[in-house]
């Protein structure tokens, strides 16, 4: 195959794409990642400075604590919290179930989701709770003691 007919073969091939990729560009459509969160397995699990046990110990976590995670590093990850700290934990010491933490002072959850609904009970700030549904914007929590839904800019995630 010649230099030019190589030329115009790739060109046809990725005239598509190049195409696609303009109009999503001009458009502002582009490509979203879906945010990947954990949830610490047990309690008193080691916060570390950096990946591996020989590193410092920050903070110790507690059952349930959700975490964004922002890198992996062989069987460490690195993680943020909801205050933005961010640290390494080693993989096996989280799991996936859906946990969220109250970010406020007090919030109120409520019988149904929306600001209508009856209060049925207080979360305070740092409480964690299972996340069990979600219905616009508004998160379906449960906890030992209290289950109720809560908007969703009173948790994180």
């Amino acid at each position: 195959m010649k230099p030019l007919q190589w030329f115009a073969l790739v060109n046809r091939q990725l005239a598509p794409l190049l195409l696609l990729t303009a109009i999503m560009l001009t458009t502002g459509v582009h490509t979203v990642f879906a945010a990947e969160y954990f949830s610490v397995v047990k309690n008193g699990v080691n916060l570390r400075s950096g990946p591996g046990t020989h590193t410092e110990a920050i903070f110790q976590l507690p059952a349930g604590y959700p975490l964004l995670l922002l890198e992996r590093k062989g069987n460490w990850l690195k993680v943020q919290d909801y205050e933005g700290d961010k640290g390494w934990i080693e993989q096996s010491l989280v799991g996936t179930s859906p946990r969220v933490i109250v970010r406020v002072r007090e919030a109120k959850v409520r019988s149904g989701p929306n600001t209508s609904s009856s209060e049925v009970g207080k979360a305070a700030k740092e409480v964690i709770l299972s996340r069990t549904g979600r219905q616009g914007d508004w998160v379906k929590v449960s906890h030992p003691d209290l289950s109720g839904w809560i908007h969703k800019d009173l948790l994180w995630p």
